[in-house]
């Protein structure tokens, strides 16, 4: 799947660096790090945006291969690239069609991209048929509220001004069922309520590692 005007956010890939720095502060670095702690080998990264999970990879991971479709997004991350603590290669591409080889990776990265991408099926399995087999996929991701009311908010803002006012995100996605249903064993996973800045709600997180059968 060719990188299209769909995933071109202009707007979007100017502001989001700005605002992501309030949900660093707040947590959010920590939610990285530990997405990402332990991971070895050579790791995908799906929709690596600007780069924020470079600074946090361990010394265990030999490669990264980091994807964006986003041309603003991808060339700050290029430049992110250059000062990460292991080598990273950034990619174009989209996570329905991923620059990879069958089994090429170890693990696989997730980090509030699956609520933005066209079709998560196609995705997911797209993701798993880039994992050897066994391969991990570790996902950090905002979904749907348990709670009705919350749900329901979160429905009719995917229905009308989230999407175009957050470069395609969708925030009322059941992300872990989508991820079990794919064939992913998940090995764990918590919810997370967190709160990005002092002007937003709190919006449900999920972070966990599953694995490839």
């Amino acid at each position: 799947m060719p990188v299209s005007c769909a995933h071109r956010h202009p707007i979007f890939a100017r502001v989001y660096p700005y605002i992501s720095r309030g949900a660093e502060k707040g947590g959010a670095a920590e939610h990285r790090r530990a997405l990402l702690a332990g991971l070895q080998g050579r790791v995908i990264e799906v929709g690596a945006g600007h780069g924020l999970n470079f600074a946090y990879y361990p010394a265990g991971v030999t490669q990264v291969v980091a994807v964006e479709p986003e041309p603003h997004l991808r060339a700050l991350a290029q430049a992110a690239a250059s000062h990460a603590p292991v080598r990273i290669e950034v990619k174009t591409g989209v996570a329905e069609a991923l620059p990879a080889e069958d089994g090429e990776f170890d693990a696989a990265v997730t980090s509030l991209v699956l609520c933005s991408v066209s079709d998560q099926a196609v995705a997911l399995r797209e993701i798993a048929r880039a994992l050897r087999p066994g391969g991990e996929l570790r996902f950090y991701e905002h979904v749907i509220s348990n709670h009705p009311t919350m749900a329901r908010v979160q429905r009719a803002l995917d229905a009308t001004i989230y999407p175009p006012l957050a470069g395609g995100c969708h925030c009322a996605r059941d992300t872990r069922a989508a991820i079990r249903d794919s064939g992913f064993q998940i090995d764990h996973d918590e919810r997370i309520a967190f709160k990005p800045s002092p002007i937003t709600p709190s919006i449900p997180h999920i972070l966990g590692t599953a694995r490839r059968a």
